[in-house]
């Protein structure tokens, strides 16, 4: 048995049912490739009437990474943040992706969501009449997966730990067409084996197909595709005006592993290393380590099936004291006339950190720490992400003012946070892998995914060869002709 889905027809009884579904409802699907270059597609160019905030067949022609601020309009370079030293205290230049550009949920996460059905559809194993699509989750995929399965007109449930951001649960409570479709499981971030859990109860019904983002192999493929080519275009820009510019390293929560996947790509085009973040709070990676943490969009206590570890360079830990004041700091009226006031930063700059979130945060200090680290120069060039806005965590925000500053939070706090958080960021908690370590951490995903999910040692092991990886990648253009010749028999315009 494959670990991945093969790019061949499975059911053809059931692709029928969701050509024919997808026929009444007016939807063709965009491919993989249309998705990571957009510049080209018919449908961008009349979309400016479509609400992106809106459950529409066209909003899938939206999910990329070159959507405008307001998400209406189609740009040539992504929404991205290069943040200088006077704020980060290095010289390297930090550039931040921002995945809130993206349509119905602000993250990026509903291109994984997207990717990670589509292959069901076009291969026939998820017929949106019949079926229902389960989404495990730590807060955006679910989200990202609701939607898409509302474009379709097939039920979505969300699968998440009740002690995430309430603005997700309102989101939520918004979209699903029953509110029995909002699963929330015990504990927070750290809690995933308990989704795990409840998906396995889930699969019981045969109706119900998981989707699980943490061993779905299109995850790590369409940010390889997608999310890759979205920050190759960024650092060609840049290195445009700056020609001496190299692409240092690429740095990202894990989570799922979908993102960082991108790093991969990078570092094939130009050498990249690749920087894995997680919580200080729960050191998987660095000590086999558990514990709870509030960098929400970050699980923690295992190792993702799609996670390319024996690819991966360099493991930080960040605190979630850092993120949460950094969330406090830049989205307070008092934190941001400090930093403009106090610490000269651009106005504009400051307000650009609405557009940064809690795990957005989290990546920036890894950056700064690697910076450090490296005593990387002003021509490397470190790349991050952030999957979404300030928006989900503003009453994370008010929550951790009240319980941190009881008395009111001041601009000696303020400064306090920045002196901490930014300027005196060491590299404590961070590790260049050697391979041995690599083997560590490989080997720790184990007890996860054969002891407890039931993958073969023999397919778990495959994963260690980098070959195995290049091997999923060249079925991207399989994957593209399949969607096309979906789209051929669906036969219908799509309805922008």
């Amino acid at each position: 048995m494959s670990l991945f889905i093969q790019p061949e027809i499975v059911d053809r009884n059931r692709r029928r049912a969701a050509i024919d579904r997808l026929r009444h409802a007016g939807i063709q699907l965009p491919t993989w490739s249309e998705l990571a270059d957009p510049g080209e597609i018919e449908p961008q160019r009349s979309l400016a009437h479509v609400d992106p905030n809106s459950p529409e067949a066209a909003n899938l022609w939206r999910v990329h990474w070159f959507n405008s601020a307001d998400q209406k309009s189609l740009i040539d370079v992504p929404g991205h943040v290069v943040l200088p030293a006077e704020l980060t205290g290095v010289r390297a230049p930090i550039v931040v992706l921002l995945g809130c550009r993206f349509p119905m949920i602000g993250a990026h996460k509903v291109l994984a969501a997207y990717a990670c059905l589509v292959p069901r559809l076009v291969t026939g194993q998820f017929d949106p009449s019949s079926n229902r699509a389960i989404w495990p989750s730590t807060g955006n995929y679910c989200r990202g997966g609701v939607a898409i399965s509302r474009i379709l007109g097939c039920r979505g449930v969300a699968v998440l730990p009740a002690g995430m951001s309430r603005e997700r649960f309102e989101w939520l409570q918004k979209w699903v067409a029953d509110s029995r479709d909002i699963i929330r499981t015990p504990g927070t971030e750290s809690n995933v084996k308990e989704i795990y859990d409840e998906c396995r109860a889930l699969s019981r019904d045969k109706q119900n197909v998981v989707l699980n983002q943490f061993s779905e192999f299109a995850n790590y493929l369409i940010h390889y595709h997608c999310t890759g080519q979205a920050f190759d275009r960024v650092f060609r820009y840049l290195k445009w005006d700056h020609t001496k510019y190299r692409l240092a390293a690429f740095v990202s929560a894990t989570g799922s592993a979908g993102t960082i996947a991108a790093g991969d790509r990078l570092k094939k085009l130009h050498g990249t290393k690749i920087v894995a973040v997680e919580a200080a709070e729960c050191p998987t990676m660095l000590c086999n380590g558990y514990g709870e943490h509030n960098i929400q969009g970050i699980g923690d206590k295992h190792i993702p099936l799609i996670h390319n570890v024996m690819n991966t360079d360099v493991v930080i830990a960040v605190s979630d004291a850092a993120s949460d004041s950094l969330n406090l700091l830049f989205g307070s009226e008092v934190g941001r006339h400090y930093l403009a006031g106090r610490r000269k930063i651009d106005p504009a700059l400051v307000r650009q950190f609405d557009d940064i979130g809690i795990s957005g945060l989290a990546n920036v200090v890894a950056a700064i720490k690697l910076a450090k680290h490296l005593d990387y120069g002003p021509n490397d060039v470190v790349m991050t992400v952030a999957t979404d806005s300030a928006v989900l965590y503003r009453s994370e925000s008010e929550s951790y003012g009240a319980r941190r500053y009881p008395n009111g939070f001041d601009e000696v706090n303020a400064g306090e946070i920045f002196s901490r958080h930014l300027e005196a960021a060491t590299d404590e908690g961070l590790l260049e892998l050697r391979h041995i370590d690599r083997k560590r951490i490989f080997n720790l995903g184990y007890y996860t995914w054969v002891e407890q999910q039931g993958v073969s040692v023999e397919n778990f092991d495959q994963r260690k060869s980098q070959d195995f990886w290049q091997d999923l990648v060249g079925s991207i253009p399989i994957w593209d002709r399949l969607i096309r010749e979906f789209n051929a028999e669906v036969g219908a315009r799509t309805a922008a």
